[in-house]
Protein backbone atom coordinates (compact mmCIF):
# COMPACT_ATOMS: atom_id res chain seq x y z
CA UNK A 1 0.00 0.00 0.00
CA UNK A 2 1.29 3.40 -0.92
CA UNK A 3 2.41 5.61 1.98
CA UNK A 4 1.48 8.78 0.14
CA UNK A 5 -1.55 10.83 1.10
CA UNK A 6 -3.55 13.69 -0.37
CA UNK A 7 -3.22 16.87 1.72
CA UNK A 8 -6.55 18.67 2.13
CA UNK A 9 -6.98 21.44 -0.44
CA UNK A 10 -3.91 20.56 -2.49
CA UNK A 11 -5.82 19.79 -5.70
CA UNK A 12 -3.95 16.64 -6.63
CA UNK A 13 -0.53 17.48 -5.18
CA UNK A 14 0.88 14.54 -3.28
CA UNK A 15 3.40 14.48 -0.41
CA UNK A 16 5.32 11.46 0.72
CA UNK A 17 7.16 11.12 4.05
CA UNK A 18 10.48 12.15 2.50
CA UNK A 19 9.03 15.33 1.06
CA UNK A 20 7.35 16.14 4.38
CA UNK A 21 10.69 15.73 6.11
CA UNK A 22 12.36 18.01 3.57
CA UNK A 23 9.66 20.67 4.06
CA UNK A 24 10.03 20.47 7.83
CA UNK A 25 13.81 20.70 7.53
CA UNK A 26 13.61 23.73 5.26
CA UNK A 27 11.27 25.49 7.69
CA UNK A 28 13.60 24.69 10.57
CA UNK A 29 16.60 25.99 8.64
CA UNK A 30 14.69 29.15 7.73
CA UNK A 31 13.87 29.66 11.40
CA UNK A 32 17.48 29.11 12.39
CA UNK A 33 18.64 31.54 9.71
CA UNK A 34 16.33 34.22 11.10
CA UNK A 35 17.41 33.47 14.64
CA UNK A 36 21.09 33.54 13.69
CA UNK A 37 20.89 37.28 13.06
CA UNK A 38 18.82 38.01 16.15
CA UNK A 39 18.43 40.70 17.22
CA UNK A 40 18.45 42.84 14.10
CA UNK A 41 16.28 45.69 15.39
CA UNK A 42 15.24 47.29 18.70
CA UNK A 43 13.39 45.25 21.31
CA UNK A 44 10.36 46.34 23.34
CA UNK A 45 10.31 45.58 27.07
CA UNK A 46 6.80 45.96 28.44
CA UNK A 47 6.29 47.08 32.04
CA UNK A 48 2.61 46.58 32.94
CA UNK A 49 2.60 49.51 35.37
CA UNK A 50 2.76 53.30 35.05
CA UNK A 51 6.20 54.89 35.04
CA UNK A 52 7.76 55.23 38.48
CA UNK A 53 6.68 51.95 40.04
CA UNK A 54 8.98 49.12 41.09
CA UNK A 55 8.49 47.08 37.91
CA UNK A 56 9.13 50.17 35.80
CA UNK A 57 12.34 50.98 37.70
CA UNK A 58 13.56 47.42 37.23
CA UNK A 59 12.52 47.38 33.56
CA UNK A 60 14.61 50.45 32.81
CA UNK A 61 17.60 49.09 34.69
CA UNK A 62 17.40 45.75 32.85
CA UNK A 63 16.82 47.45 29.51
CA UNK A 64 20.08 49.37 29.72
CA UNK A 65 22.01 46.25 30.71
CA UNK A 66 20.40 43.99 28.10
CA UNK A 67 21.27 46.53 25.41
CA UNK A 68 24.93 45.94 26.22
CA UNK A 69 24.50 42.20 25.73
CA UNK A 70 22.23 42.21 22.69
CA UNK A 71 23.71 45.14 20.76
CA UNK A 72 20.31 46.68 20.06
CA UNK A 73 18.21 49.31 21.85
CA UNK A 74 15.70 47.95 24.37
CA UNK A 75 12.77 50.35 24.62
CA UNK A 76 10.62 50.25 27.78
CA UNK A 77 6.91 50.57 27.07
CA UNK A 78 4.50 51.12 29.97
CA UNK A 79 1.16 49.35 29.53
CA UNK A 80 -0.65 49.75 32.87
CA UNK A 81 -4.13 48.71 33.86
CA UNK A 82 -6.33 45.82 34.99
CA UNK A 83 -3.87 44.66 37.61
CA UNK A 84 -1.11 44.17 34.97
CA UNK A 85 -3.46 42.17 32.69
CA UNK A 86 -3.36 44.70 29.83
CA UNK A 87 0.41 44.60 29.49
CA UNK A 88 0.59 40.86 30.09
CA UNK A 89 -2.01 40.11 27.41
CA UNK A 90 -0.23 42.36 24.93
CA UNK A 91 2.97 40.36 25.34
CA UNK A 92 1.31 36.94 25.46
CA UNK A 93 -0.42 37.73 22.16
CA UNK A 94 2.65 39.23 20.49
CA UNK A 95 4.65 37.43 17.82
CA UNK A 96 7.10 35.05 19.56
CA UNK A 97 10.15 36.36 17.76
CA UNK A 98 12.09 37.72 20.74
CA UNK A 99 11.38 41.37 20.04
CA UNK A 100 8.65 41.77 22.67
CA UNK A 101 9.41 40.98 26.30
CA UNK A 102 7.66 41.47 29.64
CA UNK A 103 9.08 42.16 33.07
CA UNK A 104 6.51 41.78 35.79
CA UNK A 105 5.83 40.45 39.25
CA UNK A 106 3.91 37.56 40.72
CA UNK A 107 0.85 39.82 40.44
CA UNK A 108 0.73 38.89 36.76
CA UNK A 109 1.64 35.24 36.94
CA UNK A 110 0.08 33.87 40.13
CA UNK A 111 -1.97 36.46 42.02
CA UNK A 112 -4.35 37.47 39.22
CA UNK A 113 -5.01 33.82 38.32
CA UNK A 114 -5.65 33.02 41.98
CA UNK A 115 -8.45 35.57 42.05
CA UNK A 116 -9.91 35.48 38.55
CA UNK A 117 -11.28 32.47 36.72
CA UNK A 118 -11.03 34.24 33.36
CA UNK A 119 -8.06 36.30 32.26
CA UNK A 120 -7.08 37.84 28.94
CA UNK A 121 -3.86 35.79 29.00
CA UNK A 122 -2.79 32.32 30.11
CA UNK A 123 -0.12 32.59 32.86
CA UNK A 124 1.03 29.01 32.25
CA UNK A 125 0.85 28.57 28.48
CA UNK A 126 1.15 32.17 27.36
CA UNK A 127 4.78 32.85 28.26
CA UNK A 128 8.30 31.59 27.73
CA UNK A 129 10.42 32.24 30.84
CA UNK A 130 13.77 33.92 30.36
CA UNK A 131 14.50 33.97 34.07
CA UNK A 132 13.68 35.13 37.57
CA UNK A 133 15.47 38.37 38.40
CA UNK A 134 14.76 38.99 42.08
CA UNK A 135 12.26 40.26 44.60
CA UNK A 136 11.21 43.44 46.35
CA UNK A 137 9.80 44.06 49.81
CA UNK A 138 6.48 45.77 50.42
CA UNK A 139 5.89 48.25 53.21
CA UNK A 140 3.04 49.55 55.35
CA UNK A 141 3.07 53.28 54.60
CA UNK A 142 1.17 56.21 56.09
CA UNK A 143 0.63 59.90 55.53
CA UNK A 144 2.29 62.02 58.28
CA UNK A 145 -1.15 63.04 59.55
CA UNK A 146 -1.70 59.48 60.77
CA UNK A 147 -0.66 59.54 64.42
CA UNK A 148 0.35 55.87 64.53
CA UNK A 149 4.04 55.15 63.99
CA UNK A 150 4.00 51.41 64.64
CA UNK A 151 1.77 48.52 63.62
CA UNK A 152 0.32 48.06 67.15
CA UNK A 153 -0.51 51.78 67.28
CA UNK A 154 -2.16 51.59 63.86
CA UNK A 155 -4.23 48.58 64.84
CA UNK A 156 -5.40 50.30 68.02
CA UNK A 157 -6.28 53.51 66.17
CA UNK A 158 -8.11 51.67 63.38
CA UNK A 159 -10.14 49.63 65.84
CA UNK A 160 -11.10 52.78 67.72
CA UNK A 161 -12.06 54.58 64.48
CA UNK A 162 -13.09 51.84 62.04
CA UNK A 163 -14.60 54.26 59.50
CA UNK A 164 -11.55 56.52 59.34
CA UNK A 165 -9.00 54.13 57.92
CA UNK A 166 -8.74 52.77 54.40
CA UNK A 167 -5.72 51.65 52.42
CA UNK A 168 -4.59 51.97 48.84
CA UNK A 169 -2.89 49.38 46.66
CA UNK A 170 -1.37 49.65 43.20
CA UNK A 171 -4.09 47.47 41.69
CA UNK A 172 -6.62 44.72 42.20
CA UNK A 173 -5.01 41.31 42.47
CA UNK A 174 -1.50 42.72 42.91
CA UNK A 175 0.95 41.85 45.67
CA UNK A 176 0.04 45.22 47.19
CA UNK A 177 -3.64 44.18 47.34
CA UNK A 178 -2.67 40.80 48.82
CA UNK A 179 -0.48 42.46 51.45
CA UNK A 180 -3.30 44.76 52.55
CA UNK A 181 -5.87 41.98 52.69
CA UNK A 182 -3.49 39.74 54.62
CA UNK A 183 -2.85 42.62 57.03
CA UNK A 184 -6.58 43.04 57.59
CA UNK A 185 -6.96 39.33 58.21
CA UNK A 186 -3.98 39.09 60.57
CA UNK A 187 -4.94 42.12 62.65
CA UNK A 188 -8.69 41.67 62.61
CA UNK A 189 -9.20 45.02 60.91
CA UNK A 190 -11.68 45.74 58.13
CA UNK A 191 -9.99 48.62 56.36
CA UNK A 192 -11.53 49.43 52.97
CA UNK A 193 -9.38 48.70 49.94
CA UNK A 194 -8.90 51.44 47.31
CA UNK A 195 -7.18 50.11 44.17
CA UNK A 196 -5.09 52.44 41.96
CA UNK A 197 -3.74 51.99 38.46
CA UNK A 198 -0.14 51.66 39.54
CA UNK A 199 2.27 52.73 42.22
CA UNK A 200 2.87 56.28 40.96
CA UNK A 201 -0.75 57.52 41.28
CA UNK A 202 -1.04 55.66 44.59
CA UNK A 203 2.02 57.45 45.95
CA UNK A 204 0.75 60.81 44.69
CA UNK A 205 -2.46 60.45 46.68
CA UNK A 206 -0.65 59.18 49.78
CA UNK A 207 1.68 62.18 49.74
CA UNK A 208 -1.28 64.49 49.20
CA UNK A 209 -3.22 62.99 52.08
CA UNK A 210 -6.10 61.83 49.87
CA UNK A 211 -5.52 58.37 51.31
CA UNK A 212 -4.09 57.71 54.80
CA UNK A 213 -2.43 54.33 54.26
CA UNK A 214 -0.96 52.24 51.48
CA UNK A 215 0.92 49.04 50.84
CA UNK A 216 3.65 49.73 48.32
CA UNK A 217 7.18 48.63 47.49
CA UNK A 218 10.21 49.93 49.35
CA UNK A 219 11.49 50.99 45.90
CA UNK A 220 8.64 53.47 45.52
CA UNK A 221 8.68 54.46 49.19
CA UNK A 222 12.38 55.13 49.81
CA UNK A 223 12.70 58.52 48.01
CA UNK A 224 9.56 59.87 49.72
CA UNK A 225 10.65 58.61 53.13
CA UNK A 226 13.89 60.59 52.84
CA UNK A 227 11.94 63.81 52.36
CA UNK A 228 9.48 63.06 55.16
CA UNK A 229 6.49 63.21 52.84
CA UNK A 230 5.34 59.80 54.08
CA UNK A 231 6.29 57.45 56.90
CA UNK A 232 6.77 53.69 57.15
CA UNK A 233 5.42 51.45 59.91
CA UNK A 234 6.70 48.04 58.84
CA UNK A 235 7.70 45.84 55.92
CA UNK A 236 5.63 42.83 54.90
CA UNK A 237 8.45 40.38 54.20
CA UNK A 238 9.71 37.68 56.56
CA UNK A 239 13.07 39.47 56.86
CA UNK A 240 13.87 43.16 57.07
CA UNK A 241 14.59 45.02 53.87
CA UNK A 242 18.22 45.83 53.14
CA UNK A 243 17.04 49.25 51.92
CA UNK A 244 15.22 49.96 55.22
CA UNK A 245 17.17 47.91 57.79
CA UNK A 246 15.82 49.84 60.79
CA UNK A 247 12.19 49.20 59.90
CA UNK A 248 10.62 46.17 61.62
CA UNK A 249 8.63 43.50 59.83
CA UNK A 250 4.91 43.00 60.41
CA UNK A 251 5.87 39.65 61.92
CA UNK A 252 8.17 41.38 64.40
CA UNK A 253 5.39 43.81 65.21
CA UNK A 254 3.23 41.13 66.77
CA UNK A 255 2.00 39.00 63.88
CA UNK A 256 4.33 36.00 63.51
CA UNK A 257 4.39 34.26 60.17
CA UNK A 258 3.28 37.30 58.18
CA UNK A 259 5.10 37.30 54.83
CA UNK A 260 4.22 38.86 51.50
CA UNK A 261 6.98 39.29 48.94
CA UNK A 262 6.81 40.46 45.32
CA UNK A 263 9.04 38.44 42.98
CA UNK A 264 9.85 39.50 39.43
CA UNK A 265 10.58 37.66 36.20
CA UNK A 266 11.50 38.38 32.59
CA UNK A 267 9.40 36.48 30.05
CA UNK A 268 8.58 36.40 26.33
CA UNK A 269 5.58 35.11 24.38
CA UNK A 270 5.40 31.33 24.32
CA UNK A 271 6.89 29.67 21.24
CA UNK A 272 10.24 31.42 20.89
CA UNK A 273 12.62 29.81 18.38
CA UNK A 274 15.18 27.82 20.42
CA UNK A 275 18.10 29.88 19.13
CA UNK A 276 16.38 33.15 20.10
CA UNK A 277 15.54 31.84 23.55
CA UNK A 278 19.14 30.71 24.02
CA UNK A 279 20.34 34.19 23.06
CA UNK A 280 17.99 35.85 25.56
CA UNK A 281 18.82 33.32 28.26
CA UNK A 282 22.53 34.06 27.89
CA UNK A 283 21.98 37.83 27.80
CA UNK A 284 19.95 37.80 31.02
CA UNK A 285 22.30 35.39 32.81
CA UNK A 286 25.28 37.58 31.94
CA UNK A 287 23.40 40.73 32.92
CA UNK A 288 22.39 39.32 36.30
CA UNK A 289 25.89 38.00 37.02
CA UNK A 290 27.26 41.53 36.71
CA UNK A 291 28.29 43.10 40.01
CA UNK A 292 27.21 46.47 38.63
CA UNK A 293 23.69 45.15 37.92
CA UNK A 294 23.42 43.62 41.37
CA UNK A 295 24.68 46.77 43.08
CA UNK A 296 22.24 48.97 41.17
CA UNK A 297 19.36 46.64 41.97
CA UNK A 298 20.22 46.67 45.66
CA UNK A 299 20.57 50.46 45.67
CA UNK A 300 17.07 50.68 44.17
CA UNK A 301 15.63 48.36 46.82
CA UNK A 302 15.57 45.05 44.97
CA UNK A 303 17.00 41.76 46.18
CA UNK A 304 18.78 40.27 43.12
CA UNK A 305 17.93 36.63 42.68
CA UNK A 306 18.56 35.30 39.18
CA UNK A 307 17.57 31.77 38.25
CA UNK A 308 16.58 30.05 35.04
CA UNK A 309 13.15 28.43 35.21
CA UNK A 310 13.31 24.81 34.10
CA UNK A 311 9.62 24.10 34.69
CA UNK A 312 7.53 27.23 34.27
CA UNK A 313 4.16 25.41 34.13
CA UNK A 314 4.94 23.44 37.28
CA UNK A 315 6.20 26.45 39.21
CA UNK A 316 3.34 28.75 38.21
CA UNK A 317 0.63 26.13 38.77
CA UNK A 318 1.95 25.35 42.25
CA UNK A 319 2.19 29.02 43.21
CA UNK A 320 -1.30 29.78 41.92
CA UNK A 321 -2.64 27.04 44.22
CA UNK A 322 -0.71 28.54 47.15
CA UNK A 323 -2.03 32.03 46.40
CA UNK A 324 -5.60 30.74 46.10
CA UNK A 325 -5.28 29.29 49.59
CA UNK A 326 -4.03 32.65 50.92
CA UNK A 327 -6.82 34.49 49.10
CA UNK A 328 -9.47 32.24 50.61
CA UNK A 329 -7.96 32.49 54.08
CA UNK A 330 -7.63 36.27 53.86
CA UNK A 331 -10.91 36.75 51.97
CA UNK A 332 -9.21 38.59 49.12
CA UNK A 333 -11.56 39.42 46.28
CA UNK A 334 -11.28 41.46 43.12
CA UNK A 335 -13.43 44.54 43.70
Amino acid sequence: MSSTFRAPGTSGTFFNPLRRALVASSLLLAGLACAAGYPERPLTLVAPYPAGGAADVLARLLARKLEEQLGQPVVVENKPGAGTAIGAAAVANAKPDGYTLLVSSNSTFTLNPALQAKLSYDPVKGFEPIGMVGSVALAVLAHPSVTASTVPQLVAAAKANPDKFLYGSFGNGTSSNFAGAMFNNATGLKMTHVPYKGSAPLMTDLIGGQIPLSFDTVVAAAPQLKTGKIKVLAVTTAKRSALLPDVPTVAESGYPGFDMTAWLALVAPHGLPPAVKARLDKALATTMASTDTQDKMKAAGFEPGYSAVADWPGMITADIARMKAIAERSQIKVD
